[in-house]
């Protein structure tokens, strides 16, 4: 089966129009649609799921905003000099 890809974006009226194909007038094909994923809003939900699992740790529910502080303070000071 001979393939072919293009981009096009759906009209106003919800129709795709695909011109200048590589087939013969008459020639059968089989056409598939596949909606572009917009991969920014993708990773955001996935980071929000993150997040969510994470902080139902039981674990994680006891550290204090003081320790999360003190963790950064730690960090920038053991990398201040990058």
């Amino acid at each position: 089966m001979n393939a072919y890809k293009t981009y096009v974006t759906v009209t106003e009226s919800q129709e795709l129009v695909l011109s200048n194909l590589p087939f013969k007038p008459g020639q059968k094909v089989e056409v598939i649609v596949l909606a572009e994923e917009d991969k920014r809003a993708m990773l955001a939900e996935e980071m929000r799921k993150l997040f969510k699992e994470t902080q139902a740790i039981p674990v994680i529910q006891d550290i204090t905003e003081e320790e999360i502080q003190a963790e950064i303070d730690a960090y920038r000071r053991e990398n201040e000099n990058y």
